[in-house]
């Protein structure tokens, strides 16, 4: 960010922009909302389910990312006027430092709205990030995302998220052994189990149904919150909803 000038004339590079629909993960699960898609991610991940963000060897990256306006990303994710937007990507925190950030942020408080920010966890927010946003749900990857640790796990930025006081942390699973490397991971970085959320992996409902089925029980006794994919479970792999 070059200055603290709030323009709707600022521009970000966006996936799509939709709703109102709903939050299908983590503490928000079920409340209606828009959302925001952003562009670029700086993992890999390869169970990931918006790769057209990010991958420019699958995708032409000029043809699925746009650079808009803020003043038109803010009125089209409040139509229908939602009290939540959930801006997510790809890794919204990477944009901290274009002017549409910061200007993004302040017109959808402006408009009354709670905002909510998915973010991968490797990337500290920002004092005007962290002032504007009012949820963080860093979603940490495990290591069945495939990335090493080293690229997946910052510990100088989950503090960070955490000591805002407006971080949830939410795990994708895949199996039982995943909800064991959560309880390591929350063990290594003093995470509270009580801001943790344990979700399945998968983009339909069957898949859906047989991890979750594996994961709660062992999510609930090591004292986590257990979410689903309300959304899949809704809609499948339907994009913009």
């Amino acid at each position: 960010m070059t200055d603290l000038t709030v323009s709707l004339d600022h521009t970000l590079v966006t996936r799509e922009t939709f709703g109102p629909t709903i939050q299908g993960e983590g503490p928000s699960t079920g409340r209606r909302c828009g959302f925001v898609r952003l562009g670029g991610c700086n993992l890999t991940c390869n169970w990931c389910d918006t790769p057209e963000t990010w991958d420019a060897s699958r995708f032409d990256l000029r043809a699925t990312l746009t650079r808009r306006t803020v003043r038109d990303i803010v009125t089209r994710a409040l139509e229908g006027d939602p009290d939540l937007i959930v801006i997510t990507g790809g890794e919204p925190l990477l944009h901290q430092q274009q002017d549409g950030w910061l200007s993004l942020l302040a017109a959808l408080r402006g408009a009354l709205v709670e905002v909510e920010v998915e973010t991968n966890g490797t990337q500290a927010p920002n004092a005007h990030t962290t002032m504007l946003v009012t949820r963080f749900n860093v979603s940490p990857k495990l290591a069945h995302a495939g990335d090493p640790a080293s690229k997946r796990i910052r510990p100088e930025a989950l503090r960070a998220l955490a000591e805002t006081g407006k971080a949830a942390f939410k795990f994708v699973c895949q199996a039982a052994a995943d909800v064991a490397e959560v309880t390591r991971f929350t063990e290594a970085h003093d995470l509270d189990p009580a801001r943790v959320w344990v979700m399945p992996e998968g983009t339909d409902v069957p898949t859906l149904s047989a991890r979750m089925a594996e994961i709660a029980d062992p999510a609930i006794l090591a004292g986590f919150n257990v979410s689903n994919r309300l959304h899949v479970a809704i809609w499948g792999d339907e994009k913009g909803r």
